[in-house]
């Protein structure tokens, strides 16, 4: 049956920023599929069998391999891997700071490599592959307004799942990226708050609303089945129907 290919049970995902928002909504979708789902940040989530304790603005490229080491360790496998933690810094271009910059490269893309390595390294020495699911964003495509460093990162997010798509598909290993439209967040809250922007995104938004973390539920769940098998390198835009305008 077709549905059946759409079930995660028995696999294991991996969801970095899975306490809230975005992410929270994934863990909840992944477990729902049948998946046991460890998150990875500084705080742990509902409906997660595991959290792995972990700063991205400070970890290094060893403590994330550990990280991996721990979800294998304690739940004995590695599926799924879904890299939707992201921060975001506002400021003129020419008042963006250095350690702002840096900040935001740290946790929406050195982080995403690292992490990818790593269950790279798991899922390609095993039968059975598994999936990395990168968020990306709109800002993916687009450039944006006072948001250089979270643009930036998040071009390169596209540009890193292509090239791993590219180096694993061949192996079983599907690298994708979902981008949300502007969703109803944390990082979006300055943007609500804003009247004459917030009314400005809404008027272009075909859907006539903002987006909520369980619309990317179905997304991130198809891309993490087996119903996803001969997908790889694609962005999957969440928006709706924001790119269509």
């Amino acid at each position: 049956m077709i549905l059946d290919s759409f079930r995660l049970d028995g696999r294991v995902a991996l969801v970095t920023g899975g306490n809230r928002g975005l992410g929270l909504g994934c863990v909840t979708a992944l477990a729902e599929a049948g998946a046991e789902v460890a998150v990875l940040g500084r705080s742990g989530a509902a409906g997660a069998a595991l959290h792995v304790p972990c700063d991205l603005a400070t970890a290094t490229p060893s403590d994330l391999s550990a990280a991996v080491r721990t979800v294998l360790d304690e739940l004995g496998r590695l599926d799924i891997l879904v890299n939707n933690a992201g921060i975001i810094r506002r400021d003129d271009a020419t008042a963006v700071t250095t350690a702002d910059w840096d900040d935001v490269l740290t946790v929406d893309l050195n982080a995403v490599w690292h992490l990818s390595q790593a269950a790279g390294r798991v899922m390609l020495d095993r039968p059975g592959g598994g999936k990395i699911i990168n968020i990306a964003s709109m800002l993916s495509f687009q450039g944006g307004i006072r948001v250089p460093a979270y643009a930036a990162a998040k071009h390169a997010v596209v540009g890193l799942t292509k090239a791993l798509a590219n180096e694993w598909a061949a192996h079983g290993v599907n690298v994708n990226a979902v981008a949300p439209g502007y969703m109803a967040t944390d990082n979006t809250s300055a943007l609500r708050d804003d009247q004459a922007r917030a009314t400005a995104i809404l008027d272009r938004i075909p859907a006539a609303r903002w987006g909520t973390p369980a619309d990317l539920a179905g997304a991130v769940v198809f891309l993490a089945s087996d119903a996803a098998a001969y997908i790889h390198g694609t962005v999957l835009p969440v928006d709706g129907g924001w790119l269509a305008r």
